[in-house]
């Protein structure tokens, strides 16, 4: 499975790219929203992880632009932000499949949850799809 993942702070796109590459998923990266964009029309990733402060182009543009692009439009986007759930709502009723804090995915260095929760969003959008459970890495 290839994941998009689009996160401007070198630290914690380093540290979520290792552990997504640990569990098993292949994982391209964009540090701004224009090459989101760009790499999501190319890659043609399985899922896109997009936080929502960017340079370039605010994540809610990033959202709203992969929605509106016949390319685009199928891949479930997966907000990470750093920010409260207030806007989750928003987010959801704009296209994205499920928003997770920032904070509650890393509760301690050295620990990141991102791999396991994501696993659990998969299925459930697999679910809604009719899509068998594939694609995600196994965990023992």
């Amino acid at each position: 499975m290839k994941i998009l993942l689009v996160e401007d702070s070198k630290p914690f796109r380093l540290e979520n790219q290792a552990a997504l590459h640990r569990a098993g998923y292949e994982v391209i990266s964009a540090e701004d929203g224009e090459t989101a964009l760009r790499l999501a029309g190319e890659q043609k990733p399985d899922l896109i992880l997009l936080d929502m402060i960017l340079p370039k182009m605010s994540g809610p543009e990033v959202l709203h632009r992969l929605k509106a692009n016949p390319v685009t439009a199928e891949i479930p986007v997966v907000v990470l932000s750093g920010l409260t759930e207030k806007n989750r709502e928003k987010l959801m009723e704009a296209g994205a499949e499920d928003y997770l804090e920032k904070n509650s995915l890393m509760p301690m260095r050295g620990i990141n949850l991102l791999p396991k929760t994501l696993e659990n969003i998969i299925c459930r959008i697999n679910r809604k799809r009719g899509v068998a459970f594939t694609g995600v890495p196994r965990h023992e």
